[in-house]
Order: C-alpha cells, then structure tokens, then sequence
C-alpha cells in the first residue's frame, strides 16, 4: 500500500477537548479518536525556529500534534506537495506510510508524534530521491 499513497491519504483528525475555567485537557485515545494501536509517542522541542523531518517511512503511520506554539507540515507524495498549519492540541495530521514530510517550527514549539509502529531504522527513507524511486516500485 505505501507506495500507492498519495497527498489524499493525509487528513486532519479533531479530538476532544474539555474545557474549564483553569484548564483545557485534550484526548487522544485509540479507537475513539486515533485510528492505530499506539506503539510509540515521542515529542520535538523545538527552543528556536528550525526544520525537521526530511523522511518517509515503509511502514510506519504518523500522527502530528502540535501541543504548543506553530508547526508548518509539508506533505510531498512524490508528485505533489501539500502543506499544513499546526496550531493547537485538538487537531492532529495523519501521515500514511509512503508520504515524505518535513517540519518547519516557530520558536518554542512542540510537536507530539503518534505511531503504530517501533522505532526501527530500516523503516526510513531519508533521502529524497531513494523516496521517489521507492514510490516507482524501485525498493
């Protein structure tokens, strides 16, 4: 499936939020609002503006929560490009297998990273043109 997906295989996911006076508690629970058995969670601090990313995976699906500041996602399928606007904790961007992305952050920003699948080096594809030649069925 990974090398047929396309830019229209990435979509925003809206979670809950609950609000009160002192605080708002934001919920990403599987099944009800995250799509995957949740294998792994990790965060991007990011202390300053900088770019991140420049991957696709194999087999791994992505979900992009901006938790605080702003988060420019590009989504590139290897024919078209798509960007996005990370700005807040109850809207995530779910990247299928096979879609490159990369990160622009503003200062202070942190990104909150769901997957369905281990960390595993041989998932990745971080050089661009070994990700076009893989969506050609080059492997």
């Amino acid at each position: 499936m990974s090398m047929q997906t396309t830019n229209s295989d990435v979509y925003s996911i809206k979670f809950s939020r609950h609000s009160s006076s002192d605080a708002d508690l934001y919920v990403y629970q599987h099944e009800e609002h995250v799509p995957f058995a949740i294998k792994r969670v990790f965060n991007v601090d990011a202390k300053s503006i900088c770019s991140r990313g420049f991957h696709a995976h194999k087999d791994c699906t992505q979900l992009l929560i901006c938790i605080k500041g702003q988060v420019e996602l590009i989504t590139d399928d290897g024919k078209s490009r798509q960007t996005y606007s990370l700005t807040s904790p109850d809207i995530g961007i779910l990247i299928p297998p096979g879609i490159w992305g990369e990160q622009k952050y503003s200062s202070n920003s942190i990104l909150m990273v769901l997957t369905d699948y281990p960390y595993d080096e041989n998932d990745y594809l971080r050089d661009y043109e070994d990700f076009k030649n893989y969506k050609l069925g080059e492997k």
